[in-house]
């Protein structure tokens, strides 16, 4: 901080000082000419005042010799260009400044002319280098203070403006991994620090989050890990502590069974870790929903189910084919777990969307346990859940998948009786011709 305040100070003080003397070098010389300028003026009326009396006949005599010289002196030629009368010797040419012998400070000479004299004017800069002197010294004085100043008041306001800062610095020094409940203080001010506080305190809460849903993730899938392992374990040690007291083949059934398990979870922790890092926006590409939707229906139609395809219509989006495949078949996969007879799919466009439909005839969500499906490792009835081998994951997959995606997905209430699970979207911006459905 102490390197921001002092370059901004000396920025500033460089600045100010520059702008000031250059100020000041144009106010003196503004004031110096303006001067100078009335100096002129006052030797062309004296002038032209001899210049009437010479031609009269009247020219005033000179004053005495002096050891200093008058502030104004005067010299008239004739036409033969000798000195008709003059109070000094004076050049007959106009000059700014000239010095004439006995004075301390140089004259202005002004020259006018007449028929047939020639009258030479000098009036002396005393007064201007004197109100010049006398001007300079404050303006040395004053400048400098002028400048001390600015610097004070410059790393004044810019330490109380960093002050927040190196708060905010401190805090975040102090915040680990395991302290990301902490937050930054945040100014009252609505400026770009008070901006930059909330930002990060947003931040920090957003890594907060995403550190508990890894703790919870970590937990959940531990436990869900150990239950297949336990199982074989468990029948691993039977059949070697009672040999024969199982039936043949029962111990490679069961680890089947349970290992079958075990890889779908995993494929399926896998799945959900790449879409929460993005994975599945790698690669996007056309891909028809209804294409999907008509391989799913055929599936699920060879366990006996009845699958209604008849809302299956043209529908193409932009994503990555192989996680837009894994949604539909979660989704039927879900519908066929809890049907009763009947399940039907939809996939169609609207306007700039595409939707996905997925309806099953079994008992239902409640409205309160809607938005808690889609949570991981969630089962609404964890005894049935768990015997058709279901993880809690599908429906959790689905959403992380549809949101990077840029889609929503809910569920409601189906005609059909049961639930109703709806995924919307972006419709691709390539033109689909249209194309024959095909029956399941």
């Amino acid at each position: 901080m102490a390197d921001v305040r002092m370059r901004t100070t000396a920025g500033a003080v460089g600045v100010v000082a520059v702008a000031l003397l250059v100020g000041a070098l144009v106010l003196v010389g503004m004031v110096r000419a303006s001067l100078t300028e009335g100096l002129e003026s006052t030797a062309e009326q004296r002038a032209s005042a001899l210049v009437a009396q010479a031609e009269s006949g009247a020219l005033p005599e000179p004053d005495e010799p002096d050891d200093d010289l008058d502030d104004v002196v005067w010299q008239v030629t004739g036409a033969d260009g000798t000195v008709v009368r003059s109070s000094v010797p004076l050049p007959t040419e106009a000059a700014d400044e000239t010095e004439l012998q006995g004075s301390d400070h140089p004259y202005v000479v002004v020259v006018d002319e007449s028929d047939g004299y020639q009258v030479s004017v000098a009036v002396s800069r005393e007064e201007v280098d004197d109100s010049t002197a006398a001007l300079v010294g404050p303006l040395a004085i004053g400048l400098p203070l002028l400048t001390l100043l600015v610097g004070a008041m410059t790393w004044v306001v810019v330490s109380r403006a960093l002050r927040p800062v190196e708060r905010i610095r401190r805090e975040v020094e102090a915040i680990t991994g395991d302290r990301l409940d902490r937050r930054v203080p945040e100014p009252r001010a609505r400026d770009e620090i008070g901006r930059l506080a909330r930002t990060m305190n947003q931040m920090l809460t957003r890594l907060q989050e995403s550190r508990d849903r890894q703790r919870e993730f970590v937990a959940d899938a531990s436990h869900e890990l150990r239950s297949p392992v336990a199982s074989i374990r468990q029948v691993a040690e039977v059949a070697r502590a009672h040999p024969g007291a199982l039936p043949d083949g029962e111990l490679a059934d069961t680890v089947l069974e349970e290992s079958a398990r075990l890889q779908r979870l995993v494929e399926q922790l896998l799945l959900l870790t790449r879409a929460d890092d993005g994975g599945a926006s790698r690669a996007y590409h056309d891909v028809d929903l209804d294409d999907l939707a008509l391989s799913e229906a055929k599936r699920v139609a060879r366990t006996g189910l009845v699958v209604d395809t008849i809302g299956i219509g043209a529908g193409r989006t932009r994503g990555d084919a192989s996680a837009l495949a894994q949604v539909v078949r979660n989704l039927t996969d879900n519908a066929a777990r809890h049907a009763t007879r009947t399940i039907a799919i939809g996939v169609r466009e609207d306007g700039a969307n595409v939707e996905l439909t997925v309806d099953d005839d079994g008992p239902g969500i409640p409205v309160d346990q809607r938005e808690r499906v889609f949570a991981r490792f969630v089962r609404l009835d964890e005894a049935r859940a768990r015997d058709v081998g279901g993880s809690g994951l599908g429906l959790a997959i689905v959403k992380e998948v549809v949101a990077v995606h840029g889609g929503t997905v809910t569920v409601s209430a189906s005609e059909l009786g049961g639930a109703r699970f709806c995924v919307r979207l972006a419709r691709s911006a390539e033109v689909q011709a249209p194309r024959r459905r095909l029956s399941p």
